[in-house]
């Protein structure tokens, strides 16, 4: 996954002039928005000229302005891109005209599609900042806090995956209610004591983000897990995990999320040690006597 124009402009901010530095803050401060300002404005905003906005641009790598507000459109267009128009665009209409492959070529084809899931779940793992990750495991560990989880459409599978597994080893683990009457009573119940655990991969949904605004006002912490472009929540979260999303097919692929998850799991339950361990083999006794097991 290439970086975003956001991410370009941060990492290059040490190549450029005191001045058109200036250019690449209001940038960044009114990201996306304000690239699709016209030069003028923005020079105005910055306090400088407007040959200084047409310079940061060049400096940034673009043949001009222009060039850089069509390459934030490309961004914003993958940012909302629905499995149709990534069908679409993939030409996976076309292969499905095509006369099937015989069996060797079929068997290629499975080697690329795993090749492909390795590199997404390898480079999931490569970015991912260490003290995010950290960060998540203390909040997740931390038995004085509640822990709640919710997801989106698809996520909410990797949302139940998580809670089901912390419920294993910790107390206090929630899932989000579907109804409405259940979740405003839960979202105005929430306190500083919570950690709120949302998952929201695009196309983003407006709740995850009221949800997160609602959670950190109230003084709780919030993790989001999320892909490449970031959820809108992400602005809202203490913690933010950026996982890949490639594939082949028109649908993203939640396999490095799982993976993170899977990991993130293993972290939390080193973290919470003996105690774990004793509330698994409770819980275990518990399901036994009741029959569930």
């Amino acid at each position: 996954m290439s970086p975003t124009l956001a991410d370009e402009i941060r990492n290059r901010l040490g190549d450029l002039s005191p001045a058109e530095r200036k250019v690449a803050r209001v940038l960044l401060a009114g990201y996306p928005a304000a690239v699709f300002e016209t030069v003028a404005t923005i020079a105005e905003r910055a306090s400088v000229s407007a040959p200084t906005v047409l310079r940061c641009a060049s400096r940034l790598g673009y043949k001009g302005f222009p060039d850089l507000q069509a390459a934030l459109r490309s961004e914003l267009d993958a940012r909302t891109a629905s499995p149709i128009t990534l069908y679409e665009a993939s030409g996976s209409s076309e292969r499905r005209s095509r006369p099937k492959r015989s069996e060797e070529a079929s068997d290629a084809r499975l080697g690329d599609r795993l090749a492909l899931l390795q590199q997404a779940v390898s480079q999931t793992f490569e970015e991912v900042a260490p003290q995010e990750f950290s960060d998540a495991v203390r909040l997740l560990s931390d038995p004085r806090r509640r822990v709640h989880v919710a997801g989106g459409r698809f996520t909410h599978l990797l949302a139940q995956y998580l809670g089901l597994h912390l419920t294993q080893f910790r107390d206090q683990v929630d899932f989000m209610p579907d109804r409405d009457v259940e979740r405003t009573s839960f979202l105005t119940q929430l306190t500083r004591r919570d950690v709120t655990v949302l998952f929201d991969y695009r196309r983003y949904e407006a709740d995850k983000t009221v949800i997160a605004e609602l959670a950190r006002e109230r003084g709780g912490k919030v993790i989001v897990f999320t892909d490449p472009w970031l959820s809108p929540a992400a602005a809202h979260a203490d913690v933010v995990l950026i996982t890949q999303v490639t594939s082949d097919s028109p649908y993203d692929s939640l396999t490095p999320a799982l993976a993170l998850i899977e990991s993130l799991v293993a972290a939390v339950l080193d973290q919470v040690g003996t105690e774990g361990h004793e509330r698994m083999k409770r819980a275990e006794s518990v399901a036994r006597r009741t029959g569930l097991l």
